[in-house]
C-alpha cells in the first residue's frame, strides 16, 4: 500500500510540474514584431544588386522582414561625400536608426553623429568601422558588423602564400590605400606579403576605378605589361577582383600564372574561381553586414543594448570550396 501511494504521489507531482511549467511558459514581451513603427536609413555601400551589395541588400531585407522595421536603402556607388550627404538626407527624417558605412572616416562622420545623437537617432556602422565613434556612442547602441579589416587582409595574403607565392616574387597589391579605416584591408595584403619576403608595389585604386571597377582593366593590363616578372595580385575591393580575370586574359596569362587574392563573390568573382583565375577571396559573409545592423538598431532601440562588435569574415573561397556556396549565391545571401 505504501509503494503504490508513494508512485501515485511521485506521479502527480510530475504532472503537477508538466502543468506549472505549461502554464508559466515563457510570454513575448511584445504582441507584434519588435520593430514594428520603427524606420532604419541604411547605407549599403554601392550600387543595387552588384556583387558587393547585393548579399547586403538581402540581409537587410530579411531583418526588416523578422523585425517589421521599415528599412530604406542608401547606395552611394562607395564614395565617402555621397555617404555623407545620405546621412544629413535620412537625419532630416527624423528615423529610428541610421546604419552607416565608415568610409569618410570618424573625423568627417563625428559631427554629424553627435547631432543625430542629440536628436535621439541612434547610429551603427556596417562594412568599414568607425572605431571612435564606437568609443563614444557604443553604450546607446552604435555597434559595428563587419571583418576585422587588417585582419581580413591577412588572411587573404596568407592564402595567396599557401598557393605557392614566395619569398622574391614581384606582387602587386591594388587598392584603396587613401581612406584611413578602408585602407587597413589592403595595408594587411601587403604587410604580411612583404613579410613573407614578397617584392610588393601599391597602387591605389581612384575614386572612378571605385565607382566603376570595370575601369580597373586597361589599368592591370598596362601594369602587368611593364612588369613582365609579376606573380601576384591582391585586392581588397570586390568590384575589382571580379575584373582581374579579363585583365589577365587580356596579356595572355594561363589561370594560375598569377596568383590572385581577392575579396566578396560578385557573379564574375566566381567565374573567376571556378576557371582557376583567381586563387582564393575573402568572405566577408555581407549578408551579415546587412542582417545585423538592422538588429541592433532595433534592440537597441527597443531595450537600451550596448552596441555589439561582430567580426563577420573569418576565411577565404577558393576554387575548391565555391560550388557548395553557388545556391545560396544566387538567392542573394551568400
Amino acid at each position: 500500500m505504501t509503494m503504490k501511494r508513494t508512485a501515485l504521489m511521485a506521479g502527480c507531482g510530475m504532472l503537477a510540474l508538466g502543468l506549472a511549467s505549461a502554464a508559466h511558459a515563457t510570454q513575448p514581451t511584445t504582441s507584434g514584431p519588435l520593430g514594428q513603427g520603427m524606420t532604419m536609413y541604411m547605407q549599403m555601400g554601392g550600387n543595387p544588386g552588384d556583387g558587393a551589395t547585393l548579399a547586403r541588400q538581402t540581409g537587410a531585407a530579411d531583418a526588416a522582414h523578422a523585425f517589421g522595421i521599415k528599412v530604406i536603402e542608401q547606395f552611394s556607388a562607395w564614395n565617402p561625400e555621397t555617404m555623407l550627404d545620405q546621412f544629413r538626407q535620412a537625419m532630416a527624417a527624423r528615423p529610428t536608426c541610421i546604419g552607416v558605412t565608415g568610409h569618410p572616416g570618424d573625423p568627417a562622420f563625428d559631427p554629424l553623429i553627435a547631432k543625430a545623437e542629440d536628436q535621439g537617432i541612434l547610429v551603427t556602422v556596417g562594412n568599414t568601422p568607425l572605431p571612435e565613434a564606437e568609443k563614444k556612442w557604443g553604450p546607446k547602441g552604435t555597434g559595428y558588423a563587419g571583418v576585422d579589416l587588417y585582419v581580413g587582409g591577412e588572411i587573404t595574403a596568407e592564402a595567396m602564400l599557401a598557393a605557392g607565392l614566395k619569398s622574391g616574387d614581384e606582387a602587386l597589391e591594388y587598392g584603396v590605400f587613401n581612406e584611413t579605416e578602408r585602407s587597413q584591408s589592403d595595408r594587411g595584403v601587403a604587410d604580411t606579403l612583404r613579410k613573407a619576403g614578397v617584392k610588393v608595389t601599391e597602387l591605389n585604386i581612384s575614386p572612378q576605378v571605385d565607382s566603376d571597377s570595370s575601369l580597373a582593366v586597361p589599368i592591370l593590363v598596362a601594369f602587368m605589361e611593364s612588369h613582365p616578372n609579376l606573380k601576384g595580385i591582391g585586392t581588397q575591393h570586390g568590384g575589382v577582383t571580379g575584373f582581374i580575370p579579363q585583365a589577365l586574359r587580356q596579356v595572355g596569362k594561363k589561370p594560375g600564372q598569377i596568383i590572385v587574392g581577392g575579396i566578396d563573390l560578385a557573379p564574375s568573382t566566381i567565374a573567376g574561381l571556378q576557371s582557376k583565375y583567381i586563387t582564393a577571396t575573402l568572405d566577408q559573409q555581407l549578408y551579415l553586414q546587412g542582417f545585423l545592423p538592422v538588429m541592433q538598431c532595433v534592440l537597441s532601440s527597443k531595450y537600451k543594448f550596448a552596441g555589439l562588435n561582430i567580426n563577420t569574415g573569418a576565411g577565404v573561397e577558393t576554387p575548391a570550396t565555391i560550388d557548395a556556396l553557388i545556391p545560396l549565391i544566387k538567392r542573394g545571401i551568400r
